[in-house]
């Protein structure tokens, strides 16, 4: 223990020691939310000085704290340690070299708060009416997360945990939902989809309303986004003790489009859509990319100064595949598609007291996994009225087991979707054209095999079809997003091409 409480100073000392720049630039920003947001939030920002001040607090001899790291539209490839080389991402690759990198984790959708309610139900979203929304948008208050439906926090919460939500939410609107009627004690963030990065409006205009709340206040408060949220997220663990355990989903925006690095503030004055057909650049993404590690780099040093770290679970993920500007090799497909590359996520976990760094896993995973997992962790379990479709990878994490056999279900309405994986093999099914690969050895889907191998074919469409017979129907009603040739030049299909 006393090298692990070295070494977690040494860590610190060198996070601290990569972010001059920012923390003398948030001394301007500071002054800027205090005079905004004034009293409203008992949980406003503390100075840098304040939280290396605070008394070192050994962690909980018993349940876990948890810290759960949502990117959003983060491609497999967009970090260093999963082959990014055009900028730097050294937090969260330290990060993957102190735990597990899981190198065939899946989204339980490949859009946003699909993904988000099979998450936080660990069941597939096509259970609920609202998980079948690609994506949920505007205000509507029809579609959302019922309250009453047992969640990871609410769950958590019952075991005894703190639990709290800073940034994106997604899954349905005030006054019928929201993160405080589903488990959540303490909410900072926004409700919708998107917001600018500056303005932290879901659309442009004078008329738009900020999507920004303190629980289900609004809130007006100055700076760049993705450096709130790890801000704030740094403030709430400088304030635990070891008494009770604390859950804390921390669900960047970043790097969803509008196109906007932290020093873009002149670049959003001029966003005409919030969707941002007509800017950004791979430079652009990156130093998005890079903003949002040294914000987790930022978190991660909280832990290690209030001693917290040797015993809090940290997972990173993303809610779907990458999007415009993201890295996504060696997969084909993006965001909206059910090729590799639209739902194949990064994923890494650390637990410095139970698990062995330095390890790559080849476990197959998907979202909805980690709410068996972590209630597994935590010494609870789920609600046996609503059993979960994820199952608990804790055994195999902790290398009590070995690797788990998995198969996947998946289906998007968008050009009539649907996948199945089951070991190597994936069953594709788009616009009526059926394909079969063994991702063994075909990772890109390029290989065809449906003729090779009919039998195979026929038994992964059955049960794909057995499968769906027990989810929700997609309806004329149920809204979905694709991206077509409109918005990209490479995604251009003359008309009849599939005949």
């Amino acid at each position: 223990m006393r090298n692990a409480s070295f070494l977690g100073t040494w860590f610190a000392a060198y996070d601290a020691s990569t972010d001059d720049n920012h923390s003398e630039n948030m001394s301007t920003i500071n002054c800027k939310r205090r005079a905004v947001v004034g009293g409203l939030s008992t949980l406003a920002l503390a100075p840098a000085a304040a939280l290396a001040a605070a008394s070192i607090v050994p962690g909980p001899a018993g349940q876990p704290n948890i810290l759960f790291i949502l990117a959003d539209d983060l491609g497999w490839g967009d970090l260093g340690v999963y082959g990014q080389a055009d900028y730097r991402t050294p937090h969260l690759d330290k990060l993957a070299g102190q735990g597990v990198r899981l190198v065939q984790a899946y989204s339980n959708s490949a859009v946003c708060s699909a993904t988000r309610f099979g998450l936080i139900t660990g069941r597939y979203q096509y259970r609920l009416r609202g998980g079948l929304e690609e994506p949920i948008a505007g205000s509507n208050g029809n579609h959302g997360l019922p309250p009453g439906h047992p969640t990871l926090p609410s769950l958590l919460k019952q075991a005894g945990y703190s639990t709290a939500l800073f940034g994106k939410w997604h899954l349905g609107y005030l006054p019928n939902f929201g993160p405080l009627k589903s488990g959540y004690d303490s909410f900072f963030g926004n409700y919708g989809g998107a917001i600018d990065y500056f303005t932290h409006k879901p659309g442009v205009g004078p008329n738009v309303k900020e999507d920004l709340f303190e629980g289900e206040v609004p809130v007006s408060q100055a700076g760049y986004y993705t450096d709130l949220l790890g801000d704030r997220a740094a403030q709430f663990i400088g304030k635990q003790e070891r008494s009770k355990p604390f859950f804390l989903s921390l669900h960047y925006t970043a790097p969803h489009w509008p196109w906007e690095g932290p020093k873009d503030e002149a670049v959003s004055r001029e966003v005409g859509n919030i969707f941002h057909y007509d800017g950004g650049s791979l430079e652009t993404y990156g130093r998005m990319v890079e903003a949002l590690d040294a914000s987790v780099g930022r978190v991660l040093a909280a832990l290690e100064r209030r001693g917290l770290a040797e015993n809090t679970i940290v997972i990173f993920t993303s809610d779907n595949g990458g999007e415009r500007f993201s890295r996504t090799w060696p997969f084909s497909g993006q965001k909206t598609e059910l090729l590799e590359g639209g739902i194949r996520v990064p994923g890494l976990v650390r637990w410095p007291s139970r698990i062995k760094p330095g390890q790559v896993s080849q476990q197959v995973a998907i979202s909805m996994d980690w709410l068996p997992t972590l209630l597994a962790a935590a010494g609870a379990a789920p609600d046996p009225a609503y059993p979960p479709d994820g199952v608990n990878l804790l055994p195999v994490l902790l290398g009590e087991q070995g690797l788990q056999p998995r198969t996947l279900y998946w289906r998007y309405k968008s050009n009539a979707q649907r996948a199945l994986r089951e070991g190597d093999w994936k069953y594709l099914k788009i616009r009526g054209q059926e394909f079969l690969f063994n991702l063994a050895s075909d990772q890109r889907e390029r290989a065809n095999l449906a003729q090779r191998e009919p039998q195979r074919l026929a038994q992964l469409r059955a049960q794909w079809e057995s499968w769906n017979a027990g989810m929700l129907p997609i309806t004329g009603d149920v809204r979905t997003h694709g991206v077509d040739g409109r918005a990209q030049a490479d995604k251009y299909s003359p008309e009849g091409n599939e005949s």
